[in-house]
């Protein structure tokens, strides 16, 4: 399988995340619409992707076991807890010729590699939920048996929706901690930033743009200018400005210590979730 448009794609649990996927290679003309399968565990879920399925000519199905049998690329993006009955399921059909990448929080390629026959091809992928937008975050994590090729394959699926890193499997909790769970975390900042430019009398829909954007915005920066975050917060606080007097409030609520134990918490139960 050595390019991802001349191989079929399966995606086994078409919900939030395989919807962004489709729409992501879809899009990005990495795949055409008949190459790609897209499969859910209930006829009620078939129905909604109806218009998805519509408008791009996807196929559909209620059979993990055929549309893996079918693909060469399998996305597993259903929850942690349904993974083991989906590779039972799909084991019979995998062969040397494919690549399963495991977008479910918390599986490690080894439980993946288990219960696939010997010497099966897997990539761990850890996706965000701003892939909906084709802003996400995706760190990818080879297993055991994975080539270069299997990587480069998976990693082209989740560039159509965002960005990815590819890293050292013994890091991806640390990832789900930080930037799978990270979003939430981010809103709730960015609501608090809203209602404080409410309180100063701004209308609320004015004080959230605003503040999207700005969060947008800082964003952006640290990424294309390479800079350190505390580089660019220095830029932006000059001697004796109003700027320094918001950082000093932060420093007292204690912002900072607050969100790095937000991400070490929701890091840790990332490790416990396939235990459920």
């Amino acid at each position: 399988m050595s390019q991802t448009s001349s191989a079929k794609l399966a995606v086994l649990g078409t919900g939030k995340l395989g919807e962004a996927v489709l729409d992501g290679v879809l899009a990005a003309g990495l795949m055409r619409a008949d190459d790609v399968i897209a499969t859910a565990a209930h006829a009620e879920r078939l129905d909604a992707l109806g218009a998805l399925a519509a408008r791009a000519g996807l196929r559909t199905t209620l059979d993990n076991r055929a549309a893996a049998s079918e693909a060469r690329t399998v996305l597993i993006a259903v929850k942690p807890n349904a993974v083991a009955d989906v590779l039972a399921d799909i084991g019979p059909a995998i062969t040397p010729e494919h690549v399963v990448i495991c977008a479910a929080a918390s599986v490690p390629t080894a439980f993946v590699e288990a219960r696939l026959p010997a010497g099966a091809a897997v990539v761990r992928a850890m996706p965000n939920t701003p892939s909906r937008i084709r802003a996400g975050m995706t760190a990818l994590a080879p297993g055991s048996h994975a080539t270069p090729e299997h990587v480069a394959a998976a990693r082209a699926i989740f560039d159509a929706v965002g960005r990815t890193l590819v890293v050292d499997e013994r890091h991806m909790d640390a990832i789900t901690g930080l930037s799978a769970s990270g979003p939430a975390f981010l809103y709730i900042a960015l609501e608090a930033l809203a209602e404080g430019g409410v309180k100063v009398g701004l209308p609320r829909d004015v004080a959230t743009e605003l503040a999207a954007q700005t969060m947008l915005g800082a964003g952006a920066m640290v990424l294309q200018t390479g800079e350190h975050p505390a580089r660019l917060k220095d830029a932006v606080t000059t001697p004796a400005g109003c700027t320094i007097d918001g950082i000093l409030e932060l420093e007292e609520g204690g912002l900072r210590v607050t969100l790095i134990k937000a991400v070490v918490q929701a890091a840790r139960r990332a490790s416990e979730l396939l235990e459920r």
